[in-house]
């Protein structure tokens, strides 16, 4: 699986939906995951990347890792990804 494919997996299972409901374009929020699910779903890709994901992800003003879109998310972690090779 890609790293899109794993973030947007890791996202659906967070939000209790299958990985096909989850678009691009969607906010967390539109997938009904609150303020802890967040926080969780951070860890979970930390771990499936073995990355490191800024303390300040939820302040995009503050941060290169963007939280306020899938897409974003997916961006973010290519990018710490990338960062590591």
């Amino acid at each position: 699986m890609d790293t899109r494919g794993r973030v947007i997996a890791i996202i659906a299972e967070q939000a209790l939906l299958a990985p096909s409901d989850v678009r691009e374009d969607m906010t967390l929020a539109d997938l009904g995951i609150d303020s802890l699910g967040v926080v969780e779903s951070i860890y979970a890709i930390e771990e499936a990347f073995d990355i490191q994901v800024p303390f300040n992800a939820n302040d995009p003003e503050a941060s290169d890792f963007d939280i306020s879109s899938v897409r974003s998310i997916i961006e973010a972690v290519e990018r710490l990804i990338s960062g590591r090779a």
